[in-house]
């Protein structure tokens, strides 16, 4: 027999025994506080040690920064909320793809797991291969630029390693996951409570007049809002993971709702932190504030941050590994990607075959070797795949309102989310219109795939073996 077998077409939940009806199965082993650490691990990531400095930028106030900083919090939060209702609603792994399948049919889920798979996985892991790279080799080149080959063979080998533990054993990713948490929260607390030791000995000139010279206007405020965005993201990633989920009814909400008010609360005693050492134009003109805020107070030590943000942004990359494979496989037994990637380790018991797919594509946009043009391309995609999710969310509500909903929030809000999500993809056509249409080019690809591969049901038999 061999190493892999694929799974039936329909995603179900299934008891922790690996097999059942003669079928693979992913076993349920992620309880609450895993969750929890995949969550926080795949969230805070580079975000919170680059994104100030672009907030800040924007509005151009220390005061506004925090509104911003308070505002993206909140947006992400309910965000998450509504997951939380589709998630208990339809427990079912596959996040996003699932929700919108159910609502719109077959096109709009493979426009979403289109997305996912050219756009979002890939591009975003290669993008945190490369800032990975770059922290830790900075030591190395203190007063110089990080050249691109070292840069680009150590982005490879963490990814090749991260995807090998995720193939190998579920329970040593999930492990993996909790300790990248516990040290990337480590570092945070180090930097609170330095900074925190700076103001209780009176440093507190960066607050003096906080909202002066304020910026507020719609794209000022809007383009911080896209930093913000990305700082905050990956909150959704646990509900690819429902069918690995220990009581995913109870734990997935639960999940949601401590990593979320952990990410928001530490998000902005860490902002607070860097100004207590930093003034306002320091942050401006630092490429990495934690890097910076570690020059001006670790001394000999200041070599230790950029180590730990290239561990932070690892976490972030094993997290969107663990849970975007998921999201593939299933969207493979629905015939909405090739079947081998539906297939499952029949000694290991993970999806590796879609593993290996996320790490041949990730291999070929880290060969990109420009982390922001990635950051970009990967935005566009993930408020795309929102925007349809909260459509979806409100169809299902009048479609199916008798399907049981353990949480229930106000069909309201993911009408606003919707709303404020389609500007925020206006916005980066406005803003970044090459990056844009190029993602939307590959968007209209994935349609045309779609239409040949699975409607045209007369095409010649030649190319139908060709698929």
């Amino acid at each position: 027999m061999g190493l892999c077998k694929r799974k039936d077409s329909q995603p179900e939940i299934k008891d922790p025994a690996a097999m059942g009806d003669g079928k693979v199965v992913l076993k349920k082993q992620i309880n609450l506080f895993q969750g929890v650490a995949i969550i926080v691990g795949i969230i805070v990531g580079s975000g919170i040690f680059v994104s100030p400095v672009g907030i800040l930028q924007n509005v151009r106030s220390v005061g506004m920064s925090f509104v911003l900083w308070v505002i993206c919090g909140i947006y992400n939060a309910l965000g998450a909320v509504c997951y939380a209702e589709l998630g208990t609603m339809i427990p079912q792994g596959g996040g996003e793809y699932i929700y919108i399948r159910r609502a719109f049919g077959d096109i709009a889920s493979f426009v979403c797991l289109w997305i996912d798979f050219v756009l979002i996985c890939p591009v975003g892991i290669a993008a945190m291969g490369l800032m990975f790279s770059v922290y830790l080799l900075k030591p190395i080149y203190p007063d110089c630029d990080v050249p691109e080959l070292p840069q680009r063979l150590l982005g490879g080998l963490i990814t090749c390693l991260l995807i090998a533990v995720n193939c190998v054993n579920v329970k040593w990713a999930t492990k993996v996951q909790v300790v990248i948490t516990i040290s990337k929260l480590v570092a945070l607390a180090t930097i609170i409570i330095i900074g925190f030791y700076f103001i209780a000995k009176g440093e507190t000139e960066s607050f003096q007049d906080s909202f002066a010279d304020s910026d507020t206007s719609a794209g000022a405020i809007a383009l911080s809002f896209y930093s913000g965005f990305w700082a905050y993201s990956g909150w959704s990633y646990l509900n690819f993971l429902v069918d690995e989920m220990v009581n995913p009814v109870r734990n997935l909400p639960l999940a949601i709702f401590i990593s979320m008010t952990l990410v928001i609360c530490v998000y902005l005693l860490a902002n607070v932190a860097y100004l207590g050492v930093l003034s306002p134009l320091q942050m401006l003109s630092s490429p990495a504030v934690a890097v910076t805020f570690a020059d001006q107070t670790l001394g000999p030590l200041k070599w230790v941050m950029p180590i730990l943000i290239a561990i932070s942004v690892s976490g972030t990359m094993n997290g969107t590994a663990l849970s975007m494979s998921r999201l593939f496989f299933i969207g493979a037994g629905n015939g909405h990607l090739p079947q081998f990637v539906s297939m499952i380790n029949y000694k290991r018991l993970t999806p590796m075959p879609s593993l290996l797919t996320i790490l041949v594509l990730t291999l070929i946009f880290q060969n990109s070797g420009d982390i922001f043009y990635l950051i970009e391309m990967e935005g566009f995609g993930f408020a795309s795949i929102l925007v349809m999710t909260f459509a979806s969310h409100v169809y299902l509500r009048y479609k199916e309102p008798d399907l049981p909903r353990p949480i229930k929030v106000p069909v309201a809000l993911p009408a606003v989310l919707c709303v404020v999500s389609v500007a925020i993809v206006v916005l980066t056509f406005y803003q970044k219109p090459k990056e844009s249409f190029l993602a939307l080019g590959l968007v209209a690809l994935g349609i045309v795939l779609y239409l040949v591969c699975g409607k045209w049901k007369t095409k010649p038999k030649s190319i139908q073996e060709k698929i």
